[in-house]
């Protein structure tokens, strides 16, 4: 399998506003936002996959695309679930997927005005970051299935909220 890279976070920056992250699975896709200053992520839920890569797209699209409204999101973060050498799994295409759609369907959609941009992240370790998490504060194993989407997806935009900061705050020394 060939390398997958993924977007660096700060580049074509739009500004100021939340953030809404996805951590895409075969059943069901985690989704987290930000704050609107973009430093803190929180969990939102978790949304049943339904849509597949023939499928038009069903509730779970519909879905994400109620929340980035609810939101008023500036930026779309879907996890790169990758290896630990930077190559992509076949869950790569799960979420490049997911993203394709949501791009395309925010593109069509007029009373949006401009669409928020789709990123890809790199999320390596989420999961395992996740569950550690989650165990170190108490909940069970199967407590967690319930949630565990929801927590990578924080961690996937947490990591992006704070490679965001460090590269904005670089930028902004370098001027």
């Amino acid at each position: 399998m060939s390398k997958v890279e993924p977007d660096t976070p700060g580049v074509d920056d739009p500004g100021a506003g939340r953030r809404l992250a996805l951590d895409v699975g075969t059943g069901r896709i985690g989704v987290a936002t930000s704050d609107r200053d973009a430093r803190l992520a929180t969990p939102v839920e978790t949304v049943p996959r339904v849509t597949g890569f023939k499928d038009r797209d069903g509730a779970d699209i519909d879905r994400i695309l109620e929340l980035i409204a609810e939101y008023e999101v500036v930026e779309i973060i879907v996890g790169l679930p990758r290896d630990l050498q930077g190559n992509g799994s076949k869950s790569v295409k799960h979420a490049k997927e997911i993203a394709f759609r949501i791009r395309r369907r925010l593109s069509k959609s007029a009373n949006i005005g401009e669409a928020p941009p789709v990123r890809m992240a790199d999320e390596r370790l989420t999961t395992v970051a996740a569950t550690t998490a989650l165990r170190a504060s108490g909940v069970s194993e199967k407590a967690g299935r319930k949630v565990i989407d929801q927590a990578a997806a924080v961690e996937i935009l947490q990591s992006w909220l704070d490679a965001r900061r460090s590269a904005l705050a670089r930028d902004t020394a370098g001027e």
